[in-house]
Formats: structure tokens, C-alpha cells, sequence
């Protein structure tokens, strides 16, 4: 069974998950040309390789981000939205 870590209730099965997709920064709504919002709504980095993304646990409610390898499906590390920002002040 494969398992996957949520953040606030831990190593749970991933069957209890919804993938969300890549996280991508959004371009500035004030700023961007047609071309890039383009780019943002349609186009994808469909390569394999280290990707974070939007994961969603069904039984606690909970949207979290996980770092995961698309070529080996290796989970490298699961965290809340915010919280790497926090670990790199904390952590310098």
C-alpha cells in the first residue's frame, strides 16, 4: 500500500488523498501580458523530475504542499502552505 504523509495527521494511505496539481506562482493580475497569462493557464512542465504540488487529505480537510519526484514518485517531504517560508526565516 502506498502511503503518504499529511502534515497534520501523518503517514496515512493515499487513497485518503486528491492531487491538486503543480504549484506554480501566479503571474501579477496588474502587470501581465496576454502572453504570460496564457502561459499560466495552459501550459504545464510535463517533463519528469522534482515538482511541488498541491495535495489535498479528504479526511482532515487539509490542503498541503509535497515535494515529489514525477519521474520516480518519490516523496521527498509534505508540508502546510506557509511553512517552508517560516523553516527559511527560522533556518536561514
Amino acid at each position: 500500500m502506498k502511503i503518504l504523509n499529511c502534515p497534520i495527521n501523518g503517514p496515512r494511505p493515499v487513497q485518503e488523498f486528491v492531487f491538486g496539481g503543480e504549484l506554480r506562482e501566479m503571474p501579477d493580475p496588474d502587470a501581465a501580458t496576454d502572453a504570460e497569462w496564457t502561459d499560466y493557464v495552459y501550459n504545464r512542465n510535463g517533463s519528469p523530475g522534482p515538482r511541488r504540488e498541491w495535495w489535498y487529505h479528504l479526511a482532515s480537510g487539509t490542503w498541503f504542499i509535497a515535494e515529489r519526484d514525477t519521474g520516480t514518485n518519490d516523496v521527498k517531504k509534505t508540508y502546510l502552505y506557509g511553512d517552508e517560508i517560516r523553516d527559511e526565516v527560522e533556518h536561514g
